[in-house]
């Protein structure tokens, strides 16, 4: 598969010549179901557009039975960006049921292999968009990280996969999960590449509130021999594989060996991480997720009544891990737990976000697993729990904002790929372009896999 920086040099009879043959490749390969349908927008260079992204005249229903009919009447904010910078959606991928889940098993579209081995799961919930990439069925793809949703499959998937600072990218367009937690970013196949396509759908839109104009393009200045400070947790590999752990060592030694500063630092306990998001982006959930009630778009179920149509709806279109959060985001947000579950956790977000400012006056970089192990089996995380549990080293990015960027570092013994983050201070993007632009040629997994 050429890269993205090479597509945008081809010629119009070339780029034409390619997208005929994509389409083909990806028609040849019906079973990895990473794609959801293949569509042709515009004469661009063709990137892969997750389900949860609004193109106008698509069908996008985020993985989900109620969105069923839904067709999007606007582009998403990235999507114009695409556009004017001569990139087109080219198909939307498969999905985790409104990014709800960690292996995009729950989509109602059916799970979505791993490219490296049938019987493992792509990750989640941007699974589709890493499966593409990672199959060679897609020059790139965007997908949207709500606590991994990027990274993580980009990891099980062998692929580079970006989460910008919050408010880097605009969230126009975007299906709403968790709204002070999403981020659409790029996912890729190399770090370049990463960098290319933050550049291009980065920046103020007046359509969101929460965005902001980013500095200079960082693909410009991409400096891979500038020598930083990088710290890592110890207690970080308590939970991990052996797998993980060799590749982290791998990882500390090729960044030791190529000139950067190597320090042990301390954080939080993963526990606290894990309780404040998921009460955060649950309750967040609740709120966003009421729209979908049958009256106004998508899939509709005629009940007796307004209120028999409300539950009939929801109850035939929304998922069991959908409900699942709806009900939990209902309890925490209800009178007598507001203060106890939801007010809590905003005050323990607000120490996670003070004690990554803390640690970034002494460091460049945090170094970090994805996941506690490669990609899982299939029906491996049947267990909700364990499913959450599961995000524990990402979720913290998201809690504070900060942008953070998945590679892949080494091959575990059964042949699945290891995928480790550098984490970055706010709007310090170009610090971690540089920092695994540096990693990605020290380990070169590309020619060692």
């Amino acid at each position: 598969m050429i890269t993205l920086k090479e597509a945008l040099s081809l010629s119009k009879e070339e780029l034409a010549t390619f997208k005929e043959d994509l389409k083909k490749q990806i028609e040849a390969r019906p079973e990895l179901n990473a794609y959801v349908s293949v569509e042709r927008v515009g004469e661009g260079v063709p990137i892969a557009i997750k389900d949860n992204i609004q193109v106008k005249g698509w069908s996008v229903t985020a993985g989900s039975k109620i969105l069923q009919g839904y067709i999007a009447p606007y582009d998403a904010t990235v999507i114009n960006k695409l556009d004017d910078a001569g990139l087109s959606p080219f198909g939307r991928t498969n999905m985790d049921e409104f990014a709800m889940g960690s292996t995009t098993e729950s989509s109602c579209y059916g799970a979505t292999q791993n490219p490296h081995d049938a019987g493992c799961v792509p990750g989640g919930s941007s699974g589709g968009s890493a499966a593409a990439v990672g199959a060679g069925l897609a020059i790139a793809a965007l997908g949207s990280d709500t606590g991994g949703s990027i990274r993580q499959p980009a990891a099980f998937c062998g692929i580079v996969g970006m989460k910008p600072t919050y408010g880097r990218v605009s969230r126009y367009g975007l299906g709403a999960y968790a709204s002070s937690l999403d981020q659409i970013g790029p996912m890729t196949q190399n770090v370049e590449d990463a960098a290319i396509l933050y550049d291009i759908i980065s920046g103020h839109d007046p359509k969101d509130s929460t965005s902001f104009e980013s500095d200079e393009k960082v693909s410009d200045k991409l400096d891979a021999s500038r020598k930083l400070t990088i710290a890592v947790i110890p207690s970080h590999l308590d939970g991990a594989s052996d797998d993980i752990k060799k590749g982290f060592e791998k990882a500390v030694a090729a960044l030791k060996a190529a000139g950067h500063t190597i320090v042990e630092k301390s954080l939080m306990d993963g526990k606290y991480d894990i309780s404040a998001y998921y009460v955060t982006a649950t309750a967040e959930a609740t709120t966003n997720l009421a729209r979908y009630d049958g009256v106004r778009y998508g899939n509709r179920k005629e009940g007796e009544n307004l209120s028999d149509l409300y539950i009939r709806t929801r109850s035939e279109g929304f998922g069991d891990e959908v409900k699942r959060r709806i009900l939990l985001g209902n309890f925490v947000l209800s009178s007598g737990y507001y203060d106890a579950y939801y007010v809590k956790a905003q005050k323990v977000r607000h120490l996670i976000k003070d004690e990554y400012a803390k640690l970034f006056k002494e460091v460049d970089l945090i170094l970090s697993p994805v996941a506690p192990r490669t990609a899982y089996e299939v029906g491996a995380l049947e267990d909700p729990l364990e499913m959450y549990l599961s995000d524990i080293y990402t979720i913290s990015v998201n809690l504070a904002g900060l942008p953070a960027i998945s590679l892949p570092v080494d091959t575990a013994e059964n042949g699945m790929p290891v995928g480790l983050q550098l984490i970055a201070d706010a709007y310090n993007e170009q610090t971690l372009f540089d920092g695994a632009l540096s990693l990605e040629a020290a380990v070169d997994y590309k020619k060692n896999s």
